[in-house]
């Protein structure tokens, strides 16, 4: 068997020791070298295999020992030990006659695993010597920045980019990752912890898609929704279709909403005459209502619809912008 040198990578994401088949294979069968003590290189050592910890360069020693045993493995450490790849690979590189380099995966990160990496983070920024800023939020403070990153993050899918949608969607995370680590800190018997929230969102789908969960036979699209609506009207036992609005949304999406609402149930309510109205701003609010309520017949957005227009215009004032400076 030709000499190899095997660079064991494996996620620091997972429990320590939960390795593959191929990986338990190597490390019992051949020496074990690694760069510092860990939760993995006990766990390797509790199951029977030998881990000596290099102090210093490990190139040579690791070429040493390949010539005198055939295999030798490189358990590398939660960041994947790159610099010593490099280095390795260059040596073998200038003389392949030393052994050859296998990368094995003992472990991979599953999906979602860099979500940990962001709530460990987070944490450290909002412990006693992080980030004085964060430490210093409430979600009052910080209300306003959930909305803007919102926004930015609709912006994005208006636009059509995704790659601006990755990141926004990511400062959305922020938000969500920061109210959640402030709540640790709330007082006892009102806390919760990013957990709890991630517990609740998956319980939540799992109760409302019995479709998908519990055999429940699909249906249409159209069943599906209503058999989501009848499990929600279960869960909340709300007092009022409208319960559940959010009131600070925009007063044209507000609007959409609680008319849409109200036909669900089949609430034959008509908006306000705008004739009717004592004042001129309440004609003007019960015009845009009626607006509105056009736009949904019609199948329309009107908060999309009056964006689109509002957008177009503002590109007619930089055009009329660019025209006067030119004049000048």
């Amino acid at each position: 068997m030709s000499a190899r040198i095997v660079l064991l990578v494996t996620s620091p994401r997972l429990p320590a020791g939960l390795l593959t088949a191929a990986a338990w294979d190597v490390v019992r069968q051949h020496p074990v070298l690694t760069g510092a003590e860990s939760e993995l290189v006990t766990a390797v050592r509790q199951a029977g295999a030998e881990v000596a910890v290099v102090d210093g360069p490990a190139t040579q020693r690791l070429l040493d020992l390949v010539a005198a045993h055939g295999t030798v493995v490189w358990l590398a450490g939660p960041a994947g030990d790159e610099a010593l790849a490099r280095e390795l690979g260059l040596r073998l590189a200038r003389e392949p006659g030393l052994a050859e380099m296998e990368l094995m995966y003992g472990s991979w990160d599953p999906p979602g695993a860099r979500l940990l990496d962001a709530v460990a983070v987070m944490d450290r920024l909002a412990s006693p010597g992080g980030d004085p800023w964060k430490r210093a939020q409430t979600h009052r403070s910080l209300a306003r920045y959930l909305l803007e990153e919102s926004y930015e993050a609709y912006d994005a899918i208006d636009a059509d980019d995704t790659d601006a949608l990755r990141e926004e969607l990511g400062d959305v995370l922020l938000q969500v990752v920061l109210h959640s680590r402030l709540a640790e800190d709330l007082p006892e018997g009102e806390r919760w912890t990013i957990d709890d929230v991630a517990g609740g969102l998956v319980d939540k789908m799992i109760r409302r898609n019995p479709h998908v969960f519990a055999g429940t036979e699909a249906g249409t699209l159209e069943e599906i929704t209503a058999n989501w609506e009848r499990i929600k009207r279960a869960e909340k036992a709300r007092d009022s279709v409208l319960d559940g609005v959010a009131l600070s949304q925009p007063a044209l999406a507000l609007a959409a909403q609680i008319l849409e609402r109200a036909a669900r149930v089949g609430l034959a309510v008509p908006p306000p005459l705008a004739d009717s109205q004592v004042d001129e701003e309440a004609r003007l609010g019960a015009s845009l209502l009626a607006a509105v309520a056009a736009a949904r017949e019609a199948d329309l957005d009107p908060e999309h619809a009056l964006r689109r227009a509002t957008l177009a215009y503002a590109e007619a004032v930089r055009t009329a912008e660019g025209g006067r400076r030119a004049g000048f």
